[in-house]
């Protein structure tokens, strides 16, 4: 649940496993799990174009997902987002994958609704050894990390562990 010593251990895993390179990222994180009040000071800007102007359960997953971003190491897309677009911002992830997965995306894939088109995505990712996760944070958008294939086992885990729902793309 969010605010133990499980979560706190939990989020600072994750986010050393999608930003191993990035301390930033953690102690971001670390500094919403331990000191809420503080972290809503800090980022209130940030926080504001979510709608958050105080501390609440999940501030620690929204921590993470907006260092993340910050780090272009997530794409956040709207429930109803231009494939193209999609595309084009999960190509210009730091993390995204050495091997090109769009020479497998089929011209008809580019036509599924976004829901669709990122569980297609997925199952490309998939096929080169990489996966596309969702960080469910409880809204219409659509918070898309990648990494590699066979991580993803750890990362839902420690999602679960953390108190929070790591979905991945494509495994439907």
């Amino acid at each position: 649940m969010p605010g133990t010593d499980t979560s706190r251990t939990s989020l600072a895993a994750i986010a050393a496993l999608l930003a191993p390179d990035r301390p930033a990222v953690a102690e971001q994180v670390l500094h919403a799990h331990d000191d809420p009040t503080g972290y809503v000071r800090a980022y209130a800007a940030r926080l504001a174009d979510r709608g958050i102007d105080g501390p609440f359960p999940a501030l620690a997953w929204i921590a993470l997902v907006d260092a993340l971003d910050e780090h272009r190491l997530l794409a956040e897309f709207d429930w109803k987002e231009d494939p193209e677009e999609i595309r084009s911002r999960l190509g210009a992830l730091v993390s995204r994958p050495s091997v090109d997965p769009w020479v497998l995306v089929e011209t008809e894939e580019m036509l599924l609704p976004t829901d669709e088109f990122l569980h297609a995505c997925g199952r490309h990712y998939r096929e080169i050894g990489a996966a596309l996760v969702v960080l469910d944070i409880d809204s219409d958008c659509c918070p898309v990390v990648c990494l590699r294939g066979a991580r993803v086992a750890e990362l839902v885990s420690l999602a679960t562990r953390a108190g929070f729902t790591a979905e991945v793309l494509g495994a439907r």
